[in-house]
């Protein structure tokens, strides 16, 4: 294997193999992207990952540096692709590693720059090792191992694969990464023909309650209203991205992602976006943002003007749910965290990262962490699913009407 200087491919004998980095993703283009990447995830298409580079909110000025490295044969076609980052902090990863920074700094060291393969800002589990072939291990070691060796160039004190697929964990273990496992309340169709249906696997009491959700926001006179980026016009998206951002102030920060980057989206890729609104008498009071691939809805971004009762709950949850059924869809993924989405049906599920850092002492302080947490992420995914509001864990002397 050959490496080749930023963004350069040079033409070789085709068993001659050549990883090239590139800057941006511009650089590998749209079709040989989407050849390797495949359809079945909004955010791991060309046009999100291109939108996020060009509108700026992945960029130098935040903090992401892309170094994107593409896997060649000698005549110049790719055969992989790793989406990979340099990173300065840690902000936008919802894998927390605050405390590995801490502990370098009180060591004398530094552990910023980082190398992060990641969909920015975007806490959901699909393939970073984008395969021509999927069984293509070898190809697979072989952007791994690149992606240390630049870290060594790049003097950064580790490389971090964020929310991989779950078949992807033992070829990142075989490369020497430790898995660090968490968890995600997932919920899943059991083929559905309405939402009354997905109601009646509930126990008694869960399903009254979610019923009361409801109906307290239809009582508020809040009607809903879904579009796809086909029907956004600029003033929706000017709209739905000043309630989004409501949300984000209330943290201290504005969104990751700017008005430029969702624009982009409802022009490059309208198929994948879907925005659901809630109006009152007065007009839209919030918005939802989802994303949509072949078989799982992405619940993403969501914001209020007015403080309905459980608004969110059916603007975010409920709404989602019921379009997963209406359109076959099999998995809704709503984000990270949120015990209180065990009670609307939402499972937990594992997710996965995976971790190299290069001092051998703290790659080893590391090793025995994660094996100590994912412990007591089995514990508490155990924990929590005993809450599960379907009938398989109420008492069996429940009245099930």
């Amino acid at each position: 294997m050959r490496r080749t200087a930023p963004g350069q491919v040079t033409q070789q004998p085709d068993n001659v193999l050549q990883v090239s980095v590139h800057t941006e993703i511009a650089e590998i283009g749209r079709d040989d992207w989407n050849r390797i990447a495949g359809e079945r995830y909004p955010f791991l298409r060309f046009d999100f990952l291109h939108a996020a580079e060009a509108s700026g909110s992945v960029s130098e000025d935040n903090g992401w540096f892309p170094c994107h490295l593409a896997l060649r044969h000698g005549d110049g076609r790719i055969r992989a692709i790793l989406p990979l980052y340099e990173k300065h902090h840690s902000w936008g990863e919802f894998v927390f590693d605050w405390a590995w920074a801490n502990a370098y700094e009180r060591a004398g060291l530094h552990y910023y720059p980082k190398l992060v393969s990641a969909v920015p800002f975007t806490p959901a589990p699909s393939p970073r090792l984008l395969l021509s072939d999927s069984d293509d291990t070898e190809a697979a070691t072989i952007l791994l191992g690149a992606a240390v060796q630049l870290a060594g160039e790049r003097e950064c004190s580790s490389v971090h694969i964020l929310f991989p697929a779950a078949e992807e964990c033992e070829i990142l273990e075989d490369a020497g990464f430790k898995i660090r496992k968490d968890c995600q309340f997932h919920w899943h169709n059991q083929g559905y023909e309405t939402f009354d249906d997905f109601l009646g696997t509930f126990s008694s009491a869960k399903r009254k309650k979610a019923r009361r959700d409801r109906r307290r926001v239809d009582e508020a006179g809040i009607k809903f209203r879904w579009l796809d980026g086909h029907a956004m016009s600029d003033e929706d998206w000017l709209v739905a991205y000043r309630l989004i951002s409501r949300t984000f102030m209330q943290r201290g920060s504005l969104p990751y992602y700017n008005l430029d980057f969702f624009r982009r989206l409802g022009t490059d890729l309208p198929e994948g976006i879907r925005v659901v609104f809630a109006d009152d008498m007065a007009g839209p009071v919030a918005a939802a943002i989802f994303f949509v691939g072949t078989d799982t809805l992405y619940g993403r971004y969501w914001g209020s003007e007015a403080n309905y009762n459980a608004l969110h709950f059916e603007t975010c949850y409920y709404q989602g749910i019921d379009y997963c059924i209406e359109q076959g869809l099999s998995t809704f993924e709503p984000g990270t965290q949120g015990e209180h989405k065990i009670s609307r049906g939402f499972i937990p599920e594992p997710t996965w990262s995976a971790h190299w850092l290069a001092h051998p002492e703290f790659f080893s302080a590391i090793g025995t962490y994660v094996n100590e947490e994912s412990r007591h992420i089995d514990r508490y995914m155990q924990a929590v699913d005993q809450h599960s509001p379907y009938r398989q864990y109420k008492d069996p002397s429940e009245d099930s009407t």
